[in-house]
């Protein structure tokens, strides 16, 4: 990629908002923040983003609404989703619409990078 790549942060809490962002800086990655599944997908032109972090439960549009959206949308477009439920079904269901990963908080940084890099196709996919 000529550019770094850019993640949308997508999630109503607005410090692990802000802490992602933070961590994508780290990482060397652009990122942008999204209060809600509504105003990312407002904002949202094909090839805009490299990948999508999304938490599940937000007011509104939930991060498994937006999945399901985005595999119609962008179907390339690999997209991470974070919940504080552990539950194995929901994750099962989460990852058959078209996740690329499911994360339970707190979110571990190194499990994260790992999926990132598997994301962006900078290694393999797994983690």
């Amino acid at each position: 990629m000529a550019h770094p790549p850019k993640i949308a942060i997508v999630d109503d809490d607005r410090a692990l908002r802000d802490a992602l962002a933070e961590l994508c800086e780290v990482l060397d990655y652009g990122s942008q923040p999204f209060s809600s599944a509504e105003s990312f997908l407002a904002m949202h032109v094909p090839g805009r983003f490299d990948c999508v972090m999304t938490d599940l439960n937000m007011p509104g549009l939930s991060g498994l609404q937006l999945v399901q959206h985005l595999r119609q949308a962008e179907p390339s477009l690999p997209v991470i989703v974070i919940s504080a439920q552990p539950d194995p079904q929901l994750r099962a269901q989460v990852l058959r619409s078209g996740a690329l990963a499911f994360l339970s908080k707190p979110i571990d940084d190194q499990v994260l990078h790992r999926h990132l890099i598997a994301a962006l196709g900078r290694g393999p996919r797994g983690a």
